[in-house]
């Protein structure tokens, strides 16, 4: 018997915070805390004190809840979008709206690459492809533009966030030190194998990762515009 996706409201689900709702919140909670590791039903059931039977009502296992939370986290992104926004700046806002969601909560990161036909994924890539056909991008090109856009967006926002836990990892929690030690590094290479990779240096110590990245978003776009007669 077919049914809406576990995790998300259903025809019938009152617009206050149901017990789902709340398994939900709770689940999310563990993750931005502690991240995927620490997400068993167990301690999911702590949390909620409650059984874990009844979080397998909702949910089938833990990649199951991994993609239900990782999709709600990308709808939320989805929704701020504003409904007048023009094309370019839909797809700029989604892009940095995404940036932003991974780097609050990092574990989202590696949901996008386990399956691509997970919730998640598909939104952003409709998000983006439905824009870049309101900009009038020939269709022929929709396909292969959209998937570099999402590619891009996702794939940067992971690496931003693994980049970050790395740093935390490390107990390097100053950002301008641990880009600093990078670029030191980057410096130090032999110039004759890494002549550009030394000219790159400095930037990358005082490079804003927002900013970089929206300048790589602008530069697909404007391949995008370029397509359109």
């Amino acid at each position: 018997m077919s049914r809406t996706h576990p995790w998300l409201p259903g025809p019938n689900d009152a617009p206050t915070r149901s017990p789902r709702r709340r398994s939900f919140e709770a689940a999310i909670a563990i993750l931005d805390a502690d991240g995927e590791a620490a997400l068993t039903f167990r301690a999911l059931a702590a949390r909620l004190s409650t059984g874990a039977g009844a979080i397998y009502w909702h949910v089938a296992d833990k990649n199951d809840l991994l993609a239900a939370a990782a999709d709600d986290i990308v709808a939320q992104v989805m929704a701020k979008i504003p409904a007048e926004a023009e094309p370019r700046a839909a797809i700029r806002a989604m892009a940095l709206n995404v940036f932003e969601a991974v780097d609050a909560h990092p574990w989202v990161g590696a949901q996008f690459f386990r399956d691509p036909s997970r919730p998640a994924a598909l939104r952003i890539l409709e998000g983006v492809g439905r824009q870049l056909h309101a900009l009038g991008v020939p269709e022929a090109a929709q396909f292969d533009t959209a998937t570099a856009l999402a590619s891009y967006i996702l794939g940067v926002a992971g690496q931003n966030a693994a980049n970050a836990r790395q740093a935390r990892e490390s107990g390097r929690t100053d950002r301008s030190a641990f880009l600093g030690e990078i670029a030191d590094r980057w410096a130090a290479l032999d110039p004759e194998q890494h002549p550009f990779v030394r000219r790159m240096a400095a930037q990358l110590r005082d490079h804003d990762d927002r900013a970089q990245f929206l300048a790589g978003v602008d530069l697909i776009l404007a391949g995008a515009a370029s397509l359109i007669g």
